[in-house]
């Protein structure tokens, strides 16, 4: 078992974009991992430099010829139109760029390599991971690959008979439920807000008996949250007794994103890991969504500290504030963006009344 948490990255994350005003143009795991390491959060041998999917490794849930075609529109800068709309590669979203191949696969290999560090216990964070929407054959949503469909198979392949995989992403992780629709070993749920893409994970949605989804109304607030979180999440997590839990951590539903109308601090998102951290034996924190890169790095770098039983300070030190000022962000929200996204890791609280349609929410997925 491992005796400490482990963290994935790559520097490829560094010098590699979306391009062009795409919202994943910020940088996010570089920002997060040198904000932890300005924090003198990462001790000896808990880094780890992640591997590349090989071909034969993402074959496991993805087409060969998908896979073929990302690599050469990587080697060639572009693909004949008949592959593009087939593949949904330079459209919709999903930009053929320089690393259109390796970056996908470098996030797919950390999450297989977590799947095998967590063979006999403990915790793993690969904040690159949660590109919940991969299809098969297609992009989608911003997603080449499915790295937590890879992550579970790993752990299936280990024997493992009870997976929860939970997904707090403000969009619904359709690519991971509709994976494992009907698998008996794989329990998915995920809040999400509703009528927002992709437009599925209805409240009634169970996908073969398997799935429970939570479509939430606009502005969430951080006590809805954590009703959710305490009424339905917990309970049915708890009672599914997993051998592993996977938590696509998405952050796009915090108020300060622009890719929802979510209004969470990271206070709530933080209350889930430090929540589902103890119910398993197994603990795979991944990233996913969030396009505002002072509010990724504060997140998911507070989910760090949590899943290390770390103090947050209300007060960054130097190191830490040079790291976020440095950061440039070329949407409305980052020209002129307040102090304290410099100086603190943590959000105010959003409290706020919970409202009837969340608890309607809760009882219908609790039926």
């Amino acid at each position: 078992m491992l005796e400490r948490p482990q963290y994935i990255a790559s520097e490829i994350y560094r010098h590699s974009t979306y391009g062009g005003t795409h919202p994943l143009s910020i940088p996010r795991v570089s920002t997060v991992t040198d904000l932890i390491h300005a924090l003198g959060w990462m001790g000896e041998g808990q880094y780890h430099d992640s591997p590349v999917a090989t071909p034969d490794q993402l074959a496991r849930f993805h087409d060969r010829s998908y896979i073929e075609a990302l690599w050469r529109a990587e080697r060639d800068g572009d693909l004949p139109e008949d592959e593009k709309q087939r593949y949904h590669l330079g459209i919709n979203g999903n930009p053929i760029h320089p690393t259109v191949f390796r970056r996908p696969a470098t996030a797919c290999g950390a999450s297989i390599h977590a799947a095998g560090l967590l063979r006999d216990g403990g915790i793993v964070h690969s904040p690159a991971g949660g590109t919940h929407h991969g299809r098969p054959g297609q992009a989608s949503g911003f997603c080449f690959f499915n790295d937590p469909v890879l992550a579970i198979l790993g752990l299936l392949d280990q024997g493992l008979e009870r997976i929860a995989y939970v997904d707090v992403d403000a969009h619904h992780g359709d690519g991971v439920q509709d994976a494992f629709e009907g698998e008996e070993r794989v329990l998915t749920l995920s809040i999400h807000e509703e009528k927002r893409w992709p437009r599925t994970g209805a409240a009634d949605d169970r996908a073969g008996g398997m799935a429970r989804n939570m479509p939430v109304p606009s502005q969430l607030n951080d006590d809805e949250f954590l009703y959710l979180l305490d009424t339905v999440i917990l309970p049915l997590v708890s009672e599914w007794e997993p051998q592993a839990v996977v938590l696509q951590g998405g952050c796009d539903g915090l108020a300060d994103d622009p890719m929802s109308r979510m209004g969470l601090s990271n206070r709530a998102l933080w209350q889930t890991v430090r929540s589902l951290k103890p119910v398993a034996p197994r603990f795979l924190c991944l990233g996913g969504g969030g396009y505002n890169p002072w509010a990724v790095a504060r997140c998911w770098a507070g989910y760090w500290a949590i899943l290390n039983d770390l103090e947050i300070p209300s007060q960054l030190p130097e190191d830490a504030q040079s790291v976020l000022s440095g950061l440039r962000w070329s949407h409305r929200l980052g020209r002129n963006p307040p102090a304290h996204w410099m100086t603190t890791l943590a959000d105010e609280p959003r409290y706020g009344t919970i409202r009837q349609e969340i608890r309607a929410i809760a009882r219908t997925v609790m039926q």
